[in-house]
């Protein structure tokens, strides 16, 4: 495990930003005088970890060297919806490189990466005379969807516009990549269903939800 030494004021990484151009990440921050080194840490949202239960193989060690010369750090986006990176500073102490506890928002960026897509249909079915219908829901994800991403909502006499515009189901199983065939849905005749995220704020950043 790696040896972290308390933050020291003058060493502290400020002024973290990022942005992203044709398929690649930009990150840039100030430098103290002081500091040559720089271990950088790359995580989706809720995956950070405590520094001293860090692997240090998922740290990328990045010098002042290599920054000049880049004009920054320089990383592929082949990510989807927010992903973060935290530069923690190294300073020599004793022979050895050592990186500092610094646990603020000035060493933290925030990148937004692409969007996956998930399409999906709806398929009605059912005899003229009956009082109910099937429904039949076909998705294809672009990734793997874990289920508590996606709902269905029911509304008699037409389609819901939103989430709230009906009654709420949620889906039992998480979404492989690929093509998947829900079984069918019995509902009343007049009845209509569309697909929804639960959460469009957060759920809307890493996936497009596109009706065939």
């Amino acid at each position: 495990m790696m040896q972290w030494n308390e933050p020291d004021e003058r060493y502290r990484i400020t002024k973290a930003a990022s942005e992203v151009r044709e398929g690649e990440c930009l990150l840039t921050w100030h430098w103290p005088k002081e500091v040559n080194y720089v271990y950088i840490d790359s995580f989706e949202d809720g995956g950070e970890q405590p520094p001293d239960e860090l692997d240090p193989k998922r740290l990328k060690l990045f010098t002042r060297e290599e920054y000049k010369a880049k004009a920054g750090y320089r990383a592929r986006v082949d990510f989807t919806g927010p992903h973060f990176y935290r530069i923690y500073p190294c300073v020599m102490l004793e022979g050895r490189l050592a990186p500092l506890l610094q646990r603020d928002g000035d060493n933290l960026t925030r990148v937004s990466g692409g969007r996956a897509k998930i399409r999906y249909g709806i398929k009605y079915g059912g005899g003229w005379f009956s009082k109910y219908k099937t429904v039949q829901i076909r998705l294809f994800c672009e990734i793997p969807v874990p289920r508590e991403a996606l709902c269905y909502v029911k509304k008699e006499g037409a389609a819901p516009r939103n989430k709230e515009d009906g009654t709420f189901y949620p889906f039992m199983n998480d979404f492989p990549p690929g093509r998947t065939e829900l079984p069918p849905i019995e509902v009343g005749k007049n009845d209509y269903i569309r697909l929804f995220f639960t959460d469009g704020p957060v759920y809307g950043e890493r996936f497009e939800l596109i009706p065939d």
